[in-house]
């Protein structure tokens, strides 16, 4: 088998195993490649997904940095090194890298609904509404996430919060 088709092969393998939430596997099968131009940014970001997956947060960052030269555009990346940056306790990072995630996506509701947690953490009450509101009109079902995401807690007892909040939740049941 040529070089390039075998490293194909273990790109795809570790994705499967990235898939099925077996990141050490994954980095396994990494392990066995030499990285080229071709698979670099590839590989990188697989390897991030790995150490994020495995909450090693600084490595992961190490590897998306590595990936993100090539690929300053690939939204994996983007909200990847944000999720990292957040729980490494750099959350204006965090919001930095949303921002651009959103500069590729401008219309993405996950994207939206992850600014507004992380200005919910960051204590802007007035950007998280802006952002949640506008992950609403782009996805009324991203309401089911709410309850259960501890970014909100800052906002949880505050009246326009819930007003957003018991709003959405019953426009959502009656359509």
């Amino acid at each position: 088998m040529d070089d390039s088709r075998h490293q194909r092969r273990i790109l795809k393998a570790a994705e499967g195993y990235l898939e099925l939430d077996l990141p050490e596997q994954a980095l396994r099968e990494l392990d066995q490649i030499k990285t080229t131009d071709e698979f670099r940014c590839r590989y990188h970001i697989l390897r991030g997904e790995a150490f994020r997956q495995r909450e090693e947060f600084e490595a992961a960052l190490l590897s998306y940095h590595k990936s993100h030269c090539g690929e300053p555009e690939n939204l994996i990346v983007l909200m990847g090194m944000a999720w990292c940056y957040k729980r490494t306790g750099q959350l204006h990072r965090s919001i930095q890298m949303m921002k651009r995630a959103l500069e590729v996506e401008p219309d993405n509701a996950l994207i939206q609904f992850n600014l507004a947690c992380y200005f919910s953490l960051d204590q802007d009450k007035s950007q998280a509404l802006s952002w949640l509101g506008r992950a609403f009109r782009q996805d009324r079902s991203l309401i089911s996430l709410v309850a259960d995401e501890t970014d909100f807690d800052p906002l949880r007892d505050d009246p326009d919060f819930q007003y957003m909040i018991e709003t959405v939740g019953t426009t959502e049941k009656q359509g």
